[in-house]
């Protein structure tokens, strides 16, 4: 029973405890257990409150006994990203200084979650501040992947990605600049969603206007990422882009079809990313078996002219803003990749980030244009495979030097400055059985319809249900 419970669809469970067929606290239970038993290896859940989800568990049984209206969430136990403010409960961001940390208020997308009725268990790893798609940091360590411990889980929502896979809980939140929900769903084999910028609201950053960071959904499956999704999502008046975001109750993915679908394929996005035979096996026959199935699928890519730089811009310009000063207080407050981030930051004029912002706008427009012509673009979602834990990022892909560690995270971020929504689908694994994710890309504000299309994918490559062996056996 306590197998079943933890690798129950989150839409099918939320069902059952809703018609009273399981209760919370089994739900609840059943996944501490999990945790209980693989966290100490795999290092997902960095915080952990169990009596406080207990209780929590308890209340939202008896709400159901007493006939009341429950939440969509109801009763699913989570572990927040530890970057998102959570009250009363410690959050580090993956930094020292914030070790002991316990902020007032929950950030606007956890309150939401909880609003829905999930219940809270803990908080899940991060790379310090969330910067970087290998999570690691000098207060809790490295999170390992469930499909293999001795390789990482991605990052920076590396955490939520490893609980989801290992079983620790059936719906997880995380966020993405470059890639921080797509390269971890893809090292996990689950579903992470980079929402269109505005769908969830930006109202807990220092900056409402900053175009890169985006709240989003994660899950095993589209469906399951679906429905976390409809609480997260809805316009705010503290963020004035996200005006066009829908307040709609969830409803089941409608089955989708890909014959005469237009699909761009990008295997190298165009020839500007050097990309791993490994991940190359397994997505090339995802696109060939579109085309099977009526899909025109064509070689192509957006323009991503500028891209590169307009990210990196915009990003050191930020980390700059926000720990500059500290920085130059502090030269040792930072691991040195974010470092030599904040550093270039400061280098920057007002010239260089407002031509990175025009830069921006070019390709958002060029990125229209092109969805006239493409219903969806299909690429990897990581230019490598599950690599070494113990390594701080790739130094090499295919014989191709990589200089720094943003070199090897270009397949999702290149898309980052675009504004489109974008996931990571489990596509796959390689003959050594380590996962790789299928990066689909749509058109601006078609969210539900990428979703819709990822649960379709779904049922071509069935490997959406394939769990971790090694985790199986402990």
């Amino acid at each position: 029973m306590t197998n079943d419970l933890i690798y129950q669809g989150a839409v099918e469970l939320a069902a059952l405890l809703r018609s009273r067929e399981v209760s919370a606290t089994e739900v609840l239970e059943a996944h501490l257990e999990q945790i209980d038993k693989l966290n100490p290896l795999i290092n997902a859940v960095v915080t952990l409150d169990e009596e406080g989800a207990r209780k929590t568990a308890a209340e939202a049984d008896r709400k159901a006994a007493r006939g009341e209206q429950l939440g969509p969430l109801h009763g699913l136990p989570i572990s927040f990203k530890d970057t998102a403010d959570t009250a009363g409960m410690r959050t580090t961001y993956g930094h020292p200084q914030f070790r002991d940390h316990v902020p007032a208020s929950n950030d606007l997308h956890v309150q939401r979650i909880l609003d829905a009725g999930a219940i809270r268990v803990g908080k899940t790893n991060v790379p310090e501040f969330a910067a970087g798609s290998h999570t690691f940091n000098r207060v809790f360590g490295a999170t390992r992947n469930p499909y293999d411990p001795g390789k990482s889980a991605g990052g920076s929502s590396g955490g939520a990605a490893a609980a989801l896979a290992a079983g620790f809980q059936p719906i997880a939140d995380g966020s993405d600049m470059g890639g921080s929900l797509r390269n971890p769903a893809s090292f996990c084999n689950v579903v992470g969603l980079r929402p269109t910028p505005g769908m969830v609201p930006n109202t807990d950053g220092s900056n409402v206007f900053f175009p890169l960071a985006v709240s989003g959904p994660m899950g095993r499956t589209a469906q399951d990422t679906a429905l976390l999704f409809s609480v997260m999502a809805g316009a705010s008046p503290e963020d004035p882009h996200s005006a066009f975001a829908p307040n709609a109750a969830h409803v089941p993915l409608e089955p989708a079809d890909f014959a005469g679908l237009r699909v761009a394929f990008a295997p190298t996005l165009g020839g500007r990313v050097p990309v791993s035979r490994e991940v190359l096996d397994v997505i090339e026959p995802q696109a060939a078996a579109l085309s099977a199935l009526g899909a025109h699928v064509e070689l192509d890519c957006p323009d991503l002219e500028g891209s590169d730089q307009a990210f990196r811009v915009l990003r050191s310009a930020a980390f700059d803003a926000l720990w500059g000063d500290q920085l130059a207080a502090e030269p040792d407050a930072f691991n040195h990749f974010l470092a030599g981030n904040i550093r270039d930051g400061g280098l920057l004029s007002g010239r260089d980030v407002i031509r990175a912002e025009e830069a921006m706008t070019r390709l958002i427009r060029k990125a229209a244009e092109f969805f006239e012509r493409y219903d969806l673009v299909i690429a990897p979602a990581s230019q490598v495979v599950p690599f070494d834990v113990d390594l701080e990022y790739p130094t090499e892909i295919e014989g191709h030097h990589l200089e720094n560690y943003l070199d090897w995270m270009r397949a999702p971020y290149l898309f980052t400055p675009l504004g489109l929504p974008a996931l990571s689908v489990p596509a796959g694994f390689t003959p050594s059985g380590l996962p790789v994710g299928l990066q689909m890309i749509g058109a601006r504000g078609t969210d539900a319809r990428l979703l819709q299309l990822a649960s379709a994918f779904e049922k071509i490559s069935s490997c959406s249900s394939v769990r971790p062996q090694g985790a199986a056996v402990l």
